[in-house]
């Protein structure tokens, strides 16, 4: 069952949808929770987050999966994209998770730009979560941006202009949220303390981010790397989604 919610706290209005079993109609609290955030230009209501969230709870009772809009992505009302924001956003999330469906464990599903803000907000604020699940992870992620700036909007950009960038639907960004992403490279922190509950998938003709930095980085921190053979930065084969979607369905999975 699939259900959209707002969570309006601090000033924002955060775009969510919980998945939940369809005999659960009535149930409002789920002892394990997971999070979802999505990559950069996307949004909470595509089918691989549609997929994920049916066979998570439908796998495994006391379960409840929740997905929400980046701030200006999706449904979200903003317009422009601050580093800060996000790090509210995925803090109100969570403690939504906890306070109003009272989970006893979070977990976080993300992918490619919410990864990267998923590990930042581990080293800056904290980590709440039980388990990590890191799909096409952008731990490059200021090069990556960078690299697909037009001149026209460099130019723009060097004159402390905003520019809008994006894919279905545009947002803006200016020099401070460039100046951020570039001084905060996931990279250089240490994620060995939270390595043992932590995955992550690549696919290995991932055209966004280079699958060799992704596999050098989980092997820095020690951490548990699967590599997919062809699959593109958004996994759009059906296969190789499907397969990203087992392992991380097992991974959250309840301790045996």
């Amino acid at each position: 069952m699939e259900k959209k919610f707002d969570i309006n706290e601090e000033g924002f209005s955060i775009r969510c949808k919980l998945f939940t079993r369809d005999s659960d109609k009535t149930v409002r609290t789920f002892d394990d929770v997971v999070i979802v955030t999505h990559g950069f230009g996307s949004h909470k209501d595509t089918a691989g987050t549609a997929n994920f969230g049916e066979h998570m709870v439908n796998k495994y009772k006391g379960y409840a999966v929740i997905a929400f809009d980046w701030p200006c992505h999706g449904e979200d009302a903003r317009k422009k994209l601050e580093i800060e924001e996000c790090m509210t956003y995925l803090r109100l999330v969570t403690a939504y998770a906890k306070t109003e469906l009272q989970a006893e464990r979070v977990y976080n599903y993300s992918t490619s730009f919410g990864a990267y803000l998923t590990l930042r907000y581990m080293i800056e604020q904290e980590n709440p979560f039980a388990k990590i699940a890191l799909r096409s992870p952008a731990v490059n992620m200021f090069e990556s941006m960078d690299k697909h700036l037009t001149e026209e909007n460099r130019t723009k950009l060097a004159k402390g202009k905003e520019v809008q960038v994006g894919f279905e639907r545009k947002l803006k960004i200016d020099n401070s949220l460039l100046d951020s992403l570039k001084s905060f490279d996931v990279r250089e922190q240490e994620y060995f303390d939270f390595a043992d509950d932590m995955l992550i998938l690549h696919g290995t003709k991932d055209e966004m981010i280079p699958f060799a930095i992704s596999q050098e980085f989980a092997e820095n921190n020690v951490i548990e790397f699967i590599s997919v053979e062809g699959a593109n930065h958004p996994f759009q084969n059906q296969n190789h989604m499907a397969l990203a979607i087992a392992k991380i369905v097992e991974f959250f999975g309840p301790e045996t």
